[in-house]
């Protein structure tokens, strides 16, 4: 099972409120990582979306904070609530990688009236940390069965896992 170890930056932004660091982050991510945007003239952002009850409690959704950085240090668009949650699922932190994939299958969906902002698009996904994948993956299946043409994933960080040698 992955390590729930978070660095101090991405813990602030998640579970402080210094949504203001997404800034520096998207910074680091772009300069380390501009090679995924490929050629992408205007690459297109989209938030991994955060159920309604944990956005009151938060107050924020850090993903859409990171995509918004994003969208502005390259120059592209993000397309806020292009992908919402469904169903409300369980905090992941303590689950299998099975568990996790079975907690956010079919959670995610993109409404209606957004999808012809998605169709035959490149996107770019955005979350803060890659554990297990197993977000990403849902978020993309329900962008891809929407019409999107690819889906590339972005993160600032990714979680340790037992594969992982020191």
């Amino acid at each position: 099972m992955p390590h729930a170890q978070s660095t101090p930056l991405l813990a602030a932004l998640k579970y402080q409120g210094w949504w203001a660091v997404a800034d520096a982050m998207a910074e680091r991510m772009v300069r380390t990582g501009r090679d995924l945007l490929r050629d992408d003239a205007t690459p297109c952002f989209v938030p991994v979306p955060l159920a309604p009850s944990r956005l009151r409690e938060r107050g924020y959704n850090q993903s859409a904070h990171l995509a918004q950085a994003l969208a502005r240090r390259s120059r592209g668009t993000m397309l806020d609530h292009a992908l919402v949650r469904v169903r409300t699922t369980v905090s992941q932190t303590q689950l299998t990688p099975a568990e996790r994939r079975a907690n956010v299958h079919d959670a995610f969906a993109v409404p209606a009236q957004r999808r012809a902002a998605i169709r035959g698009r490149s996107l770019v996904l955005v979350d803060d940390v890659l554990t297990t994948g197993a977000t990403l993956n849902a978020c993309a299946a329900a962008l891809l069965e929407s019409g999107a043409s690819d889906i590339r994933y972005w993160t600032f960080g990714r979680a340790r896992s037992d594969a992982d040698r020191p």
